[in-house]
């Protein structure tokens, strides 16, 4: 039997409301996902190049990698894309040099052939020297996750990026707190804008998401959409020390699994 990791668990002594405890466990090499559920896989991208990683990139992954000015971004991008298809190929049972991928119009990547794709969706996100990638099946998932510096958290970068509701939320936020409010306010509105397919073309100042650590992650309003509010969930992921992240998914999530492709 497939050994997971849920976050909906019976309830325990802990308060009514602490967010429910995460715990990481290493990857199975043939995982099953229901619709109901949501995987998350954690790679980290400090990993010594190896002969499966470099097997797994595909032509266009090295076209698109000899982009990057800087060797150390071109290696991230190279392990990120490598990571991805190695934890794909073990739910499709292929080479993950085989798998094709498209793009959509606001370049959120998809499989070329979905006959072959089991009906998997995905989406991956890396920062510094972690990657997560979110997998479901049969609706749509949008990840993010941010390196957490303390330098980038000022009024005005608020300003500029949140909307009005969510800039009010942040300046109620105890100085002590706003380094943590503000990434986890920046990574619901990347998880919602990339679930939704639509990246920076989606305003930012048209929706409204919780912030703060202490509040459930959720989208509070949206004039994109009003259905949105209760079409979509999210969830914070602690992905590690300094990092944030979140995960939006079309419709509720009924068990939340969370893998490591290795050790960290």
């Amino acid at each position: 039997m497939m050994q997971s990791t849920s976050l909906f668990l019976p309830a325990t002594s802990s308060p009514p409301n602490a967010a429910p405890q995460q715990t990481w466990k290493s990857g199975p090499s043939a995982p099953v996902i229901w619709q109901s559920e949501v995987h998350v896989w954690r790679a980290r991208l400090d990993v010594p190049w190896s002969w499966t990683l470099d097997e797994a990139l595909s032509l266009d992954d090295r076209t698109r990698a000899d982009r990057f000015k800087f060797e150390s971004d071109r290696r991230r991008f190279c392990v990120a894309r490598a990571s991805l298809r190695l934890i794909l190929s073990r739910y499709l049972k292929t080479k993950p040099g085989r798998l094709q991928f498209e793009t959509g119009e606001f370049g959120k990547p998809f499989f070329a052939n979905e006959k072959l794709s089991g009906g998997l969706r995905f989406n991956l996100s890396h920062s510094h020297q972690l990657a997560l990638i979110a997998i479901t099946r049969e609706r749509e998932v949008g990840v993010d996750l941010e390196y957490m510096r303390s330098d980038f958290v000022t009024d005005e970068v608020a300003n500029y990026f949140f909307s009005p509701a969510e800039v009010q939320q942040f300046r109620e936020v105890p100085p002590e707190s706003k380094t943590q409010s503000f990434f986890s306010c920046w990574t619901r509105k990347e998880a919602y804008i990339k679930a939704r397919g639509e990246g920076l073309y989606c305003p930012l100042n048209q929706f409204d998401v919780s912030v703060g650590p202490a509040t459930p992650a959720m989208l509070l309003d949206s004039r994109v959409d009003a259905a949105d509010v209760q079409r979509w969930s999210f969830h914070d992921i602690a992905a590690g020390d300094c990092y944030a992240g979140t995960v939006a998914v079309d419709g509720a999530c009924s068990r939340l699994v969370l893998w490591d492709l290795n050790e960290l």
